[in-house]
């Protein structure tokens, strides 16, 4: 990463009409680097069909066809419970010319006869949505879609499975009511953010005083990788990181955690039920945390921001009060933490399955998959991010892009207070390159 590439990576404004998306998705990470899973196959982006070239001309069904049209059984609506690593994956949502999680699944339920090739190409005739959207890269240990297919089949979801590549798994299914809408009828969803506790060192506090377009991020040696990975958090930066992430609690103004909204925009505002820290767990000499949020919804870059805060202020131990005036109208840059540590945990459906239960439907949760869940998540998510950390140290990495340019994060400070200089509208900020405006 040049250091071009860091200091444009974080300065997403207003002032980039061009990188708005929908606000009410989930999180956004950075592209990273593909991971090849010893069981898995994912194919290349550049020679990987879109969902549309899945069905040749010969297959399409023409005016002049002749061939029998294929026999028609009743099509079910359905929430299907699945689990994936978005490692090599251009996200969740079907993109034409993108390798994404959806067009794996609809070439799989293609392929065995679940979705006809009629409704292949627009997922609206069969109804599709997801619970939640995961971009690039980001995992799912729990998610939930529903569209209507044909379930007639006792073995359709082993079938499915075997269509599948490894890190993508469908668990189960049941039926859901006509009216039910895996996003609209979610209540609330859990992520989880796992990092390494040699991020919350403190700096050097060697600053580089060349200009910024001369500085340069250094490398991550390997002798300095294994002494940072020796590195264990101490009880009172451990209670700091609690204290700190007790403090989103509530309903806030986030504005200044994601892209394009301001202050006065309603939106912006949003209820954080629960954010805890675990305590730390050592994974190949390595200490890391698992930080879990659980919200009612979440924007664009929302929790990646809100661990990015966290990690700057443990660091510097940074008074808690800042927290307070992130959330007033003040427009700061706070860096997006990496997004390797980030998942979809489960998404919530509890007030659909109290309807489902006075009415004797099936409830939509994962209890009943549980042990595969955890068994899967170790395997294709936690053991896929310790392999990318140790491979391309992405978390040092981004420390040291903080650490190289700190003119932009002036607010964290001994004193708590946001300085005229942190303030976006007095920062020089370069132009954002052309790919980085396409993954963010």
């Amino acid at each position: 990463m040049t250091a071009q590439d860091q200091l444009t990576s974080g300065l997403v404004t207003e002032d980039n009409p061009s990188l708005k998306r929908n606000m009410d998705d989930p999180e956004n990470p950075q592209p990273e680097k593909k991971l090849v899973l010893e069981s898995s196959t994912v194919p290349e982006m550049q020679s990987s069909p879109s969902l549309e070239s899945t069905l040749t001309n010969a297959e399409a069904p023409t005016a002049d066809d002749t061939v029998e049209k294929e026999k028609r059984l009743p099509k079910r609506k359905v929430a299907l419970f699945m689990s994936y690593c978005g490692t090599g994956y251009q996200g969740m949502q079907v993109n034409p010319g993108a390798v994404t999680i959806e067009g794996e699944l609809f070439k799989a339920l293609i392929n065995i006869g679940a979705v006809s090739k009629d409704n292949a190409v627009d997922q609206k005739k069969v109804g599709f949505m997801r619970a939640a959207r995961t971009d690039k890269g980001v995992h799912a240990a729990g998610q939930v879609v529903n569209l209507k297919m044909i379930v007639e089949d006792p073995d359709i979801i082993e079938k499915l499975n075997a269509n599948l590549p490894d890190q993508i798994r469908v668990w189960g299914y049941v039926k859901v009511m006509t009216s039910f809408h895996s996003k609209n009828h979610c209540d609330s969803r859990y992520y989880e953010y796992l990092m390494p506790t040699y991020v919350l060192m403190p700096p050097s506090g060697q600053a580089d005083s060349s200009p910024l377009e001369e500085r340069q991020i250094p490398p991550s040696t390997e002798e300095e990788m294994a002494m940072k990975r020796q590195f264990r958090i101490s009880p009172e930066t451990l209670d700091y990181v609690r204290n700190a992430l007790n403090n989103y609690k509530g309903t806030h103004n986030f504005h200044n955690f994601t892209q394009g909204k301001s202050f006065k925009d309603a939106s912006s505002k949003r209820f954080i039920m629960g954010f805890d820290c675990s305590d730390p767990k050592i994974i190949n000499g390595c200490e890391w945390v698992s930080l879990k949020v659980h919200g009612q919804a979440f924007m664009i870059h929302q929790i990646r921001k809100m661990v990015g805060l966290i990690i700057l202020m443990a660091r510097t131990n940074t008074p808690l009060s800042l927290m307070e005036k992130t959330f007033e109208e003040n427009k700061i840059n706070i860096p997006k933490a990496p997004g390797l540590g980030l998942l979809l945990e489960k998404p919530v459906f509890s007030a659909y399955n109290r309807k489902a239960k006075d009415m004797n439907r099936d409830p939509v949760e994962f209890d009943n998959y549980q042990e595969q869940v955890e068994g899967f998540k170790q395997k294709y998510i936690y053991d896929a991010m310790v392999k990318v950390e140790e491979e391309e140290n992405i978390f040092d990495q981004w420390i040291k892009g903080i650490d190289t340019f700190p003119e932009f994060y002036t607010y964290i400070n001994p004193e708590g207070m946001i300085p005229e200089s942190a303030l976006l509208c007095n920062q020089v900020r370069p132009p954002v390159k052309q790919e980085e405006k396409q993954d963010s």
